[in-house]
C-alpha cells in the first residue's frame, strides 16, 4: 500500500468561492482508476499542539495499491489536467509518500 499525502497553501488572494472551488477540484482526483481511496480536508479545528502543522489550506491523501498505482496515477490525464487548470492557484505544495 502506498499513501500520498499532499498539502497545498494556496494564494492569500483567493476568494472564498475560489478556496471552495479549488475544493471541488481535487476531489475530482478521486475519478482516476487507480486510487483506491481518497481523502479531501481542511485544517482541523482542534486545540494547537506543538506539534501540529496548520499552516495548509487543503490537505489530499490517497491511498494506491502500490508504487505502480500511485506511478499511473501521476501520468494519468485526470491529474494533469488538475495540475494545469488549478497551478495558479497555490503558492506552495508538499508531498509525502509512505508505504507500508
Amino acid at each position: 500500500m502506498l499513501i500520498h499525502a499532499v498539502f497545498f497553501w494556496l494564494r492569500p488572494d483567493l476568494t472564498p468561492a475560489q478556496r471552495a472551488d479549488f475544493v471541488s477540484e481535487v476531489k475530482k482526483l478521486s475519478a482516476v482508476k487507480t486510487i483506491d481511496q481518497v481523502f479531501v480536508g481542511t485544517p482541523a479545528k482542534i486545540e494547537k499542539r506543538s506539534v501540529t502543522e496548520r499552516s495548509f489550506d487543503v490537505a489530499l491523501t490517497i491511498v494506491f495499491k502500490d508504487g505502480p498505482a500511485h506511478d499511473s496515477y501521476q501520468v494519468d490525464p485526470i491529474h494533469l489536467a488538475f495540475v494545469e487548470r488549478n497551478k495558479d492557484s497555490w503558492t506552495k505544495v508538499v508531498v509525502y509518500d509512505s508505504e507500508e
